[in-house]
């Protein structure tokens, strides 16, 4: 169909420029925070971009409904500028057929969506986490050294190694002293290698066959321990954007599992489709309001009523996390409370139009 494919092509015009402009908004946000992090030696340089891909692969499930929102209102706003819309009407393209025409893109769009959200994404956050441990391992490991003393963390721990492996992971002859408020921990072994908890991702120094003595500078009173194992931390994790296990977790593994956590994140990235079909619907109506002839307002109103219906997703997402709501509840309110806004727009002018012949209906006065 002729005006199908020309509505199509105005939408995809508009999904491809905006797209651009906030995939460079994005990347240059996140590679300004990944240089800073280089450059104070957090990760390894050539990490830099490593991360920035896999960052802007994982975030797409929140692009790209907001993306073919903004799309659909842009496309429809410069129809109904152009009295386009209403020409459309008149040849029988009403609002029902012009829904159904950006339905049938929607659903194909959201294919691509599906495909992130389940497998593309949960992939990305898996190596991200992955090279997060790495960069940290190999940013503190680089600099090590045999025979010399070493900062470590945030400069609260120093090492000292006597002998290094190759891979500059195991270590023998190893001396580390951590500053614990008013008191040394220090701790001496043998053997010893370097581990980061995958939970927290909170970094660790694993000994093995030494001694542990701990106290306060200056003072006799110190506690000696012998020890087989003995994990001493040397740095927490204070990354805020380290995704978690659910996160990175396979869709399979959600499916299998019975775990807020898990439930919470299946539902989200369900969520990712399901409103990306609903805010194409809602894009669609908004142009017959009477801002809909102004596509800045329009395009405002757009992006508020995205980052509110955003909020609330995540909102239910912490909340079904916590077991505050039931998982039966959980997201799905949200995509409800949608339709029922969908359902009173699409309804708007019908409403308007009974008000208005309600009021325009005068009672006669009985004849005496």
């Amino acid at each position: 169909m002729i005006i199908e494919r020309y509505i199509n092509r105005e939408i995809l015009q508009r999904l491809l420029w905006i797209g651009i402009l906030l995939l460079l908004i994005f990347t240059t946000n996140k590679f300004v925070d990944y240089l800073g992090d280089a450059a104070a030696g957090k990760i390894p340089a050539d990490y830099v971009f490593k991360l920035l891909w896999l960052r802007m692969l994982a975030m797409q499930t929140e692009v790209l409904p907001m993306l073919i929102f903004l799309a659909v209102i842009l496309a429809f706003a410069r129809l109904n500028q152009d009295n386009e819309l209403a020409v459309l009407a008149a040849a029988g393209v009403g609002k029902r057929q012009q829904l159904k025409i950006v339905l049938r893109f929607t659903l194909v769009f959201s294919l691509l969506v599906a495909f992130i959200a389940f497998f593309a994404a949960p992939w990305a956050k898996l190596n991200i986490s992955k090279l997060k441990i790495q960069a940290w391992q190999e940013a503190n490991i680089t600099g090590l050294t045999e025979g010399k003393f070493k900062e470590l963390g945030k400069g609260n721990s120093v090492v000292y190694i006597e002998d290094l492996s190759a891979d500059k992971n195991a270590m023998k002859k190893v001396f580390l002293q951590i500053q614990e408020k008013d008191k040394n921990n220090v701790v001496k072994s043998d053997s010893a290698y370097f581990d980061v908890d995958k939970k927290s991702g909170n970094r660790f120094i694993v000994f093995k066959n030494g001694r542990r003595y701990l106290g306060q500078p200056g003072t006799q009173d110190y506690q000696i321990a012998e020890y087989e194992k003995y994990a001493a931390l040397v740095q927490l994790n204070d990354d805020k954007s380290e995704v978690t296990s659910a996160e990175a977790a396979s869709t399979y593994q959600l499916l299998t599992t019975r775990n807020p956590k898990h439930s919470a994140e299946l539902q989200w990235r369900i969520s990712s489709i399901v409103i990306c079909i609903l805010l194409a619907i809602l894009g669609v109506l908004l142009n017959q309001y009477p801002f809909g002839q102004k596509p800045f307002t329009l395009l405002l109103s757009g992006i508020l009523i995205y980052f509110i219906f955003n909020n609330l997703l995540g909102v239910s997402r912490t909340l079904l996390e916590k077991e505050h709501v039931p998982s039966y509840l959980g997201l799905w309110w949200v995509h409800v409370l949608l339709i029922l806004s969908i359902l009173i727009i699409y309804n708007y002018q019908t409403i308007v139009q009974r008000q208005r012949r309600n009021t325009d209906v005068q009672i006669l006065p009985a004849e005496k």
